[in-house]
């Protein structure tokens, strides 16, 4: 299948919407460099999740130095007509590690993963063919 993106006219970026456990909408950077999918915590709260909810804490390398990132375990995350269960994202707080943006995460290739997924710049689309393990 193919689906449309959107690409920021000023960075260049390419934003999706994100669904997590069917309900809460999210606008995310696709990030092709990102192993994990990470999500600042304010959206992770919009979404009923909870500190009680971390399953894991890791230290991660990002642009900006070292993070600790609390482990979450989504029920279920939906981008570009693709489907992950009981997937586990990266969160931390990005506005106390000085980040302002207007999205509310990254999707990285963990989301991936299963699929072959290819992505035309030009007509500014994603195709995604799902796997059989």
């Amino acid at each position: 299948m193919t689906y449309k993106f959107k690409k920021d006219p000023d960075s260049g970026m390419i934003l999706v919407f994100v669904l997590i456990d069917e309900t809460h909408e999210f606008k995310m950077m696709l990030d092709t460099g990102a192993s994990r999918t990470t999500f600042d915590i304010t959206a992770l709260y919009m979404a009923d999740y909870k500190m009680i909810n971390v399953i894991d804490k890791s230290a991660v390398e990002t642009a900006n130095g070292i993070v600790e990132v609390s482990i979450f375990k989504v029920d279920s995350l939906s981008a570009l007509g693709h489907t992950i269960y009981d997937m586990k994202v990266q969160v931390y707080d990005f506005f106390a590690h000085g980040i302002l943006s207007d999205y509310d995460g990254v999707l990285g290739l963990d989301f991936f993963e299963n699929t072959r997924f290819t992505i035309d710049m030009i007509n500014q689309s994603i195709e995604i063919e799902k796997q059989m393990k």
